[in-house]
């Protein structure tokens, strides 16, 4: 009897694992995909509900940073991170926009609660993460993974940060942007 339930237990451990190892499969490589093209194009609504195209950003180095979800301690440490060196950032002609699924009310709050000075886009269907493979898909509910890009004046991403810490992210980014 025992042997019969462990075998059970082990095949739907396999099938999890393997799942798991496929979709996180799907995410390398991406890097090589993204890279030297021209960024997707995107139309989302900000936290006052105003619509923002991508094309607004041109003429600027933009860094697009997904995130999970407003609030939450590793997201909320990126945010303001991000925050406290925003004017280093501008300096070196940049700008930042956040991208998570939560709504355009959530984003006001939480931009609001952390005084964020950089904009907040709500991708609510995760069709924009999922153009930039920034999209975990758990079948009953999607969340955009922690992934940033830069994106050039011209609109080509030119650099891709698959494995974000949110403690390093600012300094990565200004590193990065000083180098191009």
């Amino acid at each position: 009897m025992w042997s019969i339930i462990m075998i059970k237990v082990f095949l739907v451990v396999a099938v999890v694992l393997t799942l798991v190892l496929i979709f996180k499969r799907a995410a390398f490589g991406l890097e090589d995909d993204l890279l030297g093209k021209p960024a997707p194009e995107f139309k989302l609504k900000n936290s006052y509900g105003e619509l923002v195209a991508l094309e607004r950003f041109k003429g600027k180095w933009l860094l697009v940073f997904f995130y999970p979800k407003d609030d939450t301690p590793r997201c909320t440490k990126e945010a303001c991170s991000l925050r406290d060196n925003y004017t280093e950032i501008q300096k070196l002609n940049a700008n930042i926009v956040g991208i998570s699924i939560d709504s355009s009310d959530s984003h006001k709050d939480f931009k609001e609660k952390y005084n964020l000075p950089f904009m907040l886009l709500s991708d609510p269907d995760g069709k924009t993460a999922k153009k930039y493979g920034a999209l975990n898909n758990f079948f009953i509910f999607k969340l955009a993974k922690r992934q940033s890009f830069i994106i050039d004046p011209d609109g080509i991403i030119r650099r891709v940060y698959l494995d974000v810490l949110p403690s390093n992210h600012a300094q990565d980014i200004k590193n990065d942007l000083e180098t191009f």
